[in-house]
């Protein structure tokens, strides 16, 4: 059994969506003030000073291209914006302000560097009089202190400090983890992929059965943002019964990001079982009262961690059969995970477009597919700071996967009868077919000069074609045998 996890609260990733939603062009203008008030909330309570210089900075801040300042006048300068920024914000056009107020900085700062005096004097009593246990602790401290106000380089530097000095493993992977969540809030995707690596080194040597599907929702979310979809959403799917990380999102975010996922890479076997019928997600996008309260209390699960031998013998001990359900209690799904220690309470959100998307796909109702479709990139995709990145992949994606999935059925499918199944028109379906015809993606043609067209699809062989790769290769097999052979004779005159 891992003892329980550490280093696991800061830094306040719901901050970093605040942030994206200013810069989000796709943002309603009130959601924009009201992640402006948010995220002035946070600063203040948590005493952000590092973050608030470089997000409102006149000069130096990313999102006050131009400054606003609520005091003393800042010099003007021109204004470059980080490199850094760039995984942070949506758009170079911010569309709500962040104001400066020096005074306010100030006081921030002071109250930041009054702190750090506390933790210092609390380590050099520790080295004074106590032990290394102690001493690590005021390091732990100091470093959690660093992630909490937003001061990224510092806070990392503090956590390789104590990571260097101690020699529990699971408060090493605790501290990686840490690290992970600190490029995940500012959007640095190469140190998230290396620490990513170094986290699963770690798990590796001996990790606990916890902190390993901790792991797994690390990962996949790290996937997600660079669009390797196909690799996320096995582990994504696989922690949502036994999520336990709601540092890193909450549990309705991880089931969205699940089921996207799962939705444009898995095979329609996998999706059915995984997706449509999974009842961890049939909790979050609708299913009967029978259904969430079994998949909330874990009693039943279609991810594979469900099959775990030491989950197995957890349920037997603690579920009784004779145990009265809770069928009255009401549970609110979306605001799952969220606490005392999270800025806020996630606002309610309205799944349908999404169970419409998953529904639709599976079933074959393409009309609703492409409706649901439109709704899903309005609500979820253009909104959140991990999938806007790649919402036109997404979409094209989706639509590719539907019709492959209706041509897959027929041998000649008529043009204007598959528009009408989609709800498009002709001239918009030819066009995207055209495009995924040219790339190699559908095997098939389209011939538009006899009659109103008709789409014609090219099946491959599959017996010819694995007969033509053993011939390839077996081709290549004699070429590199005749090589090693022609090496070898010359080599034996040589020695003659």
């Amino acid at each position: 059994m891992g003892s329980d996890p550490q280093y696991a609260k800061w830094p306040a990733l719901p901050l970093a969506q605040h942030v994206f939603t200013i810069t989000n062009p796709y943002a309603t203008r009130p959601a924009q003030q009201a992640a402006v008030k948010s995220l002035q909330d946070g600063i203040n309570e948590y005493k952000m000073a590092p973050l608030y210089k470089y997000l409102a900075h006149p000069i130096e801040g990313i999102l006050n291209t131009i400054g606003e300042t609520t005091s003393s006048a800042a010099p003007s300068k021109p204004t470059g914006r980080k490199p850094s920024a760039a995984g942070m914000v949506a758009s170079k056009n911010v569309g709500a302000t962040l104001p400066w107020d020096e005074d306010l900085y100030n006081r921030l700062k002071a109250e930041n560097d009054k702190e750090l005096e506390g933790f210092q004097k609390e380590e050099d009593e520790a080295v004074e009089q106590a032990g290394e246990t102690e001493i690590m602790a005021a390091k732990g401290k100091r470093a959690d202190f660093f992630a909490k106000i937003g001061d990224k380089d510092k806070a990392i530097a503090a956590y390789e400090d104590v990571f260097e000095k101690t020699g529990i493993l699971g408060t090493k992977i605790d501290l990686v983890l840490a690290i992970i969540r600190m490029g995940l809030f500012y959007g640095d995707k190469a140190l998230v992929k290396k620490h990513v690596e170094r986290a699963k080194t770690l798990v590796d040597s001996g990790g606990d059965w916890d902190r390993r599907n901790r792991l797994k929702a690390y990962e996949g979310l790290h996937l997600l943002t660079v669009r390797s979809y196909n690799l996320a959403a096995p582990l994504l799917l696989d922690s949502l019964s036994t999520f336990t990380s709601y540092e890193l999102c909450t549990y309705s975010n991880l089931v969205v990001y699940s089921v996207l996922a799962g939705s444009v890479s898995l095979k329609r076997v996998d999706f059915k079982s995984k997706v449509v019928d999974a009842p961890e997600i049939k909790a979050i996008l609708g299913a009967d009262g029978d259904d969430k309260i079994l998949a909330l209390s874990g009693a039943i699960s279609a991810g594979p961690g469900a099959e775990d031998a030491e989950m197995r013998d957890t349920a037997k001990d603690t579920v009784s059969p004779t145990a009265p359900t809770k069928a009255t209690t009401a549970v609110n799904l979306t605001t799952l995970g969220t606490g005392t220690d999270h800025p806020e309470a996630e606002l309610a959100v309205d799944f349908s477009p999404l169970a419409q998307l998953v529904n639709s796909l599976y079933n074959g109702h393409y009309k609703h597919f492409f409706q649901a479709l439109a709704l899903v990139e309005e609500q979820f995709l253009t909104l959140d700071r991990y999938l806007h990145e790649h919402k036109g992949w997404f979409i094209r994606e989706m639509r590719l996967r539907a019709y492959q999935q209706l041509l897959q059925s027929y041998r000649v499918v008529g043009l204007e009868s598959m528009a009408n199944d989609f709800g498009v028109t002709v001239d918009f379906l030819d066009r995207d077919l055209a495009k995924f015809i040219a790339a190699g993606r559908i095997p098939c043609t389209i011939d538009r000069v006899t009659g109103k067209g008709v789409i014609e699809t090219n099946r491959p062989d599959d017996k010819n074609k694995q007969y033509q790769d053993v011939v390839k290769q077996g081709d290549q097999l004699i070429t590199k045998l005749q090589k090693y052979g022609q090496a070898v004779r010359l080599r034996g005159s040589e020695r003659a």
